[in-house]
């Protein structure tokens, strides 16, 4: 997926004919689906993370002989700014869930860690964009992958570890979704694996906050600022609790 800004200009024209720039945070595309100009195809593919270019493209990487009437005429050389914002390489996890549960099971533990990476990922993207319902559910897809028995210890600590940060993603994404019982859950399970885990004590105390169940809420707050004395998240919300 790519998050891309970008805006088509014809020759010597000073608006677009086409832009994205508008939107406050641009969906993410794929190429040959929802970025089908070849010109552009090859751009991003020549292009890093952050990086901000402009592309002319001849009539044959651009809308060919015949244009695209009304808005561009016949043989047009166009002009593209592109600015890419963000990528991320869905295609080895579409691929993943796109097999059944006893190939799943089969793969790779470092292939599922990587899958699981790049769901949270996804996630994560769609958090920034506010889409809380749909970040919800990238990260639910991450904790289902990593639902599987470990061979070893050595696993099941790598296992853990990308575990915990999809359940406190999960516990923050419910406290966005006014759901603060879920939030809760998903803190208690973030708090199986690591106990001492300021983030996943403090999701918790939120969480009881917006329950109204204070003395529960101190528990947490106060066990979230003995390890993290100085945090100002932690020590504001005692202030509220107070």
């Amino acid at each position: 997926g790519w998050a891309v800004k970008y805006s088509g200009y014809l020759e010597y024209a000073d608006e677009p004919f086409c832009t994205n720039c508008n939107r406050k945070a641009p969906r993410l595309m794929k190429l040959g689906k929802d970025i089908t100009l070849w010109g552009l195809e090859i751009g991003l593919l020549t292009m890093r993370k952050g990086e901000l270019a402009r592309f002319v493209f001849e009539p044959d990487y651009a809308y060919g002989k015949l244009g695209c009437p009304p808005l561009i005429p016949p043989n047009a050389t166009v002009l593209f700014e592109v600015e890419l914002l963000d990528f991320l390489d869905s295609a080895e996890s579409d691929g993943f869930f796109a097999l059944t549960a006893e190939q799943q099971g089969m793969f790779p533990l470092q292939k599922v860690l990587k899958v699981a990476d790049t769901e949270r990922e996804f996630g994560n993207y769609l958090y920034r964009q506010q889409r809380f319902s749909d970040a919800r559910d990238r990260y639910k897809r991450a904790y289902t992958v990593l639902r599987r028995s470990p061979s070893s210890e050595a696993e099941q600590c790598q296992i853990d570890a990308s575990k915990l940060l999809v359940l406190l993603n999960l516990s923050l994404t419910y406290l966005k979704l006014e759901r603060p019982a879920k939030a809760l859950t998903y803190g208690e399970k973030a708090l199986e694996i690591d106990q001492r885990n300021a983030k996943a004590l403090f999701r918790c105390g939120q969480a009881c906050l917006c329950m109204t169940e204070y003395e529960k809420a101190r528990d947490f707050l106060v066990r979230a600022q003995r390890i993290q004395p100085f945090n100002h998240d932690i020590n504001n919300e005692l202030k509220k609790l107070a």
